[in-house]
This record gives C-alpha cells, structure tokens and sequence, in this order.
C-alpha cells in the first residue's frame, strides 16, 4: 500500500499560510495605516520642513558625522559647533564656514533610515515613514497584548487586544504626531515601536539579550526611554506577584539567579550603547552628550545656560504643560483653539482615570507603574515643554506603559464609564490630528 504524496510546499502556499496565521495583525496594520494617511492627507505625499534624520542618515552614507551646511533646509534644532582655543563651543551668529553641523537628537531613527536614503537621498518622505512607523505600533501594541494573555498576565481576548491598540493608536498623541513627519514626533513615535518590541522580550526577563538590544535602540531614539530599563531589572528581581520586597532582598543576599540574564541584557545593550558614546565624543567632547547645549539660535538656550538642561526651575511649567493647559474657547463667533505649549494628559487621555481606580492588580500592575514614574518624572524637570505641540508630546514616552495598565486594569469595555472616556480621549485625538498644524505647516506660511 502506498503512502500518498504529500502537496508540495510552494513559497505561494508558505505566503498565504503566514497571511492566515497573522490575519489580525495584517488587517489591523493595513487599516491603521490607511486611517492615519488619509488623515496626514496632502502631507503624506511630501517631506516634512524638519527632516533631520534624513540629513544624519545621508551624512552617515557619504561617512561623515558632521552635516553639508550648504544643504541643510532651514536652522531649527540643529546643533552647531565652534572650536575656541581648543575647546567646543556654541556657534553664536553669524556662523563660520569653519563650523560643524550635527543633529543633536539620538541617532537611531537615521540609522534605520539608511537603506531608504541610499535610495532616495534627501528627498526621502519622512512623514509617509511616520505613518508607517504609527501603523506598526499600533499593530505591535496588539502582539504584545496578545503574548501577555497567552502568558496568563493579561486577561483580555483578542477583540479587546485590538481595542488597547486602538486606544494607543487615536486615543492618545500618537494619532496625532504619527501623521506628520518632523524630527521630535517621529523620534516619539518610533519609540513606541520600539517600546512595544521591548517589552514582549523583558517580560519574565525571558530573552534578555533581544531585550537589551531593543531597550538600547529605544534609548538611542528617545533618551528618557533609558529609565525604563527598570521594567527588566524588576522582572529579574522580583518575578513573583506578591511579597516583592522581600524578593528584592533575597535577590539581594543571593545575587546567582539574576546575574545571568542581567548580564546578558548588558551585553546585548552594550555595542549600540558603545557606539553611541563614541559618536557623542567624536562631535561634542563628551560620551554622555548628545548636543543639545549647542543648539544654534534657540529659544531654549537661555535657560540652558542659566539653569542646565534638567533643573527644579522648570518643573512649575512643566506641570503646567502636563496638566494645566486647557483649550481656548472664544464664544462670538465660536472658536475652539489651544494652547501650543501643551494640553493637559487628562483631556488627551481621560481614562487614565480608570488606572488610579483599578479593579484587580495583575503581577504586572506595579512594575509597569514604577516603570511609567521613572520614566516620567525626569522629563518634569527638563528644559523644554515639547512646544510646539498639540498635547504634553513627552508622555508619549509612557504611553504604551499607560495603555497596558488600562488592559490590566480589569475595566470592562462594556461599561458605558469606559466607553465615555475611551470615546472622549478619540475625539479629542481626532481634533488633535485635524488641528495641529506642527512646525511644518509654520513654515509653509512663512
């Protein structure tokens, strides 16, 4: 008797095979991203006015770290160095053909750009990269949702998995700085991608090594993202879901278990971090700076000369910018505005209300809540608000934190409280999108 023949895989057959398996993930990405481009609209087609990434990444394939002055668009947030007396300087104007030209934001987004740009140069569309980058997110914010369930740390179905991520992706800032291009808000939003990647590897510290590698690219595109290294930490040192500190001391006295996977997160973090460093010595003197006191022309340089760039003079604002600023209303005739420094994180995202009222709290509920505070606080006290802007654009560095504490929350989507303020947060994020017009729509009426 005769075995019969097996059908014979094809690539075909292997694609649609995949195209099955992942048939969420697939829809979610192409709706995404077809709802954050029609809402980029024109802007979707064209570069931004502040594509610096692109510029680092060209720099990077002509070899070079310093930029062509002679092409640069205009000379906002870019740093500018001057030697004096041996030393690196701030260029005050006018500036000297002997002067060097840096981005001073991390460099990981030029990175990933690299085979883009070796195709299409300057002229690359960074703001059509930013859209894609959102859609990526929000389809990744669902993995994740969905590893963790499967793990028993998120007791969500897959419907509500999608709904997380779409709270992620138009009921917070992402909706709106995803669809636009520019240095700060595509540096944003490629550090929720990464963050999502991120925590699916340090979850139960299972695969230390990709966690490392992905939390230094996540630093090494938004810097606050450093401080969430703690998430690992915590997952080594205090795995279980109660008793932590007494975890925490016995992880102590007996340091065996949980130096293996540190210090294969080190050694996975540690080549891009090296790297860094070195790029950060060779331009500005110094391996932890990444140049934003050299700022050329900037309205923050002021305050960074009399007060450094992390100091207790800026948190009042930085409050303010955070949870202030409300939007302006005009009565006659009607007009609803707001305020470019900011608008406060409980009308950008009203639910967070729900997260300081949580029904249960999973093992993951404090350790994700730690991470959000260490990540957060620093920032209250930096220079710079994120103006302009349409929302505190800095809390995005948490946001996927803040969404997953939503997940493990244990609110109910059927409850109409929550659908209130989850449908409040998208309208807001809807005007957001429609309204914020961004630096390089300022420069286009200029």
């Amino acid at each position: 008797m005769t075995t019969p023949a097996r059908p014979q895989s094809t690539p075909e057959v292997a694609v649609l095979t995949w195209m099955r398996a992942y048939r969420t993930e697939l829809l979610l990405f192409v709706c995404s991203l077809f709802a954050l481009a029609c809402f980029s609209g024109p802007r979707f087609l064209r570069q931004s006015a502040a594509p610096h990434f692109v510029y680092q990444a060209k720099a990077f394939l002509e070899g070079r770290l310093d930029l062509d002055p002679e092409v640069l668009p205009n000379i906002e947030d870019w740093a500018c160095v001057r030697e004096v007396n041996g030393a690196k300087a701030r260029c005050t104007r006018p500036a000297l053909p002997t002067d060097r030209w840096y981005v001073s934001f991390p460099a990981f987004p030029a990175v990933l750009m690299l085979p883009f740009v070796a195709v299409n140069g300057y002229q690359l569309n960074d703001t059509s990269f930013g859209v894609i980058l959102g859609a990526l997110a929000i389809t990744l914010f669902y993995t994740l949702a969905r590893t963790l369930a499967r793990r028993g740390e998120l007791l969500r179905t897959e419907g509500e998995a999608v709904l997380l991520a779409a709270v992620l992706g138009f009921g917070t800032l992402l909706f709106s700085c995803a669809i636009r291009g520019e240095v700060w808000f595509l540096a944003e939003v490629l550090g929720v991608v990464l963050t999502c990647l991120y925590l699916r590897a340090a979850v139960g510290a299972s695969r230390p090594v990709l966690a490392g590698v992905l939390w230094s690219m996540a630093t090494l595109t938004r810097t606050p993202l450093v401080f969430t290294g703690l998430f690992f930490l915590l997952e080594v040192l205090t795995p279980g879901p109660t008793g932590r500190l007494q975890q925490l001391r016995e992880a102590l006295g007996n340091p065996r278990p949980w130096l293996k996977p540190v210090l294969r997160f080190a050694a996975g973090a540690a080549p891009l971090a090296l790297l860094a460093m070195l790029f950060n010595l060779a331009r500005f003197g110094s391996p932890a700076d990444f140049g934003h006191r050299f700022l050329y022309d900037n309205r923050v340089n002021v305050d960074i000369d009399a007060h450094g760039l992390f100091s207790p003079a800026y948190l009042g604002r930085n409050l303010e910018a955070a949870f202030l600023m409300f939007p302006r209303v005009q009565w006659s005739p009607f007009r609803l505005s707001y305020d470019p420094q900011g608008l406060s994180m409980l009308l950008t995202m009203p639910w967070l209300v729900l997260l300081v009222f949580p029904r249960t709290r999973p093992r993951l509920h404090w350790p994700v809540w730690l991470t959000v505070a260490v990540c957060a606080l620093p920032g209250l006290f930096y220079q710079n608000t994120g103006y302009m802007q349409f929302g505190f654009r800095f809390s995005l560095d948490y946001t996927p934190y803040l969404v997953l504490l939503l997940g493990l929350s244990g609110w109910s989507f059927r409850k109409p409280l929550v659908q209130g303020l989850v449908g409040a947060a998208v309208l807001v994020n809807t005007w957001g999108a429609l309204a914020f017009r961004g630096y390089t729509e300022l420069v286009r009426r200029m």
